[in-house]
């Protein structure tokens, strides 16, 4: 279908799809990647590894891309558990895709200008500092269950997080 059949010409909300993926691994624990000191967003917070979808790319192409690039890691088997619109004040907003996986058994980590990968115990997570979403959106996904769908609005007084 061409684009003028789809009305995209008059304005719409336009969005950045983006992949978050998590691996875990026995007993409880998860891959977070502590990121590195001089990013422009999140710099020393904790957060899943991932990125921006690139033309061309599904969603899990780029969770696989990303997992070798942040970490070094190849795991194909990843499991679409999350879709979440994230809702800036002025457009674009975030289409976000999140996937979990367990992490294959042998694992070396790889650092890389975005960050540090780190094994994190689930109950050491209220001690580091996360980035605002993960509190409520790790238990979530990383519980079995149906897909997970939400919703975030970014307004000046704050994240506001809404999930189905």
């Amino acid at each position: 279908m061409h684009p003028e059949a789809q009305g995209t010409q008059a304005p719409c909300y336009k969005i950045i799809p983006r992949t978050l993926i998590f691996l875990t691994r026995p007993p409880d624990d998860v891959l977070l990647l502590q990121g590195a000191a001089d990013k422009r967003l999140w710099a020393g917070k904790y957060n899943g590894l991932g990125g921006h979808i690139e033309p061309g790319e599904t969603p899990r192409q780029t969770a696989v891309r990303e997992l070798q690039e942040e970490a070094g890691l190849t795991v194909p088997d990843l499991k679409l558990r999350a879709v979440i619109h994230v809702t800036m004040p002025e457009p674009p907003g975030v289409m976000l895709f999140v996937f979990v996986a367990p992490a294959p058994a042998a694992v070396s980590l790889s650092p890389s200008e975005e960050g540090t990968p780190v094994w994190v115990h689930r109950d050491a997570l209220t001690s580091l500092p996360l980035v605002d979403d993960l509190p409520e959106l790790l238990p979530r996904v990383l519980s079995p269950g149906p897909l997970v769908f939400g919703r975030y609005l970014l307004t000046e007084t704050g994240m506001h997080i809404a999930f189905e």
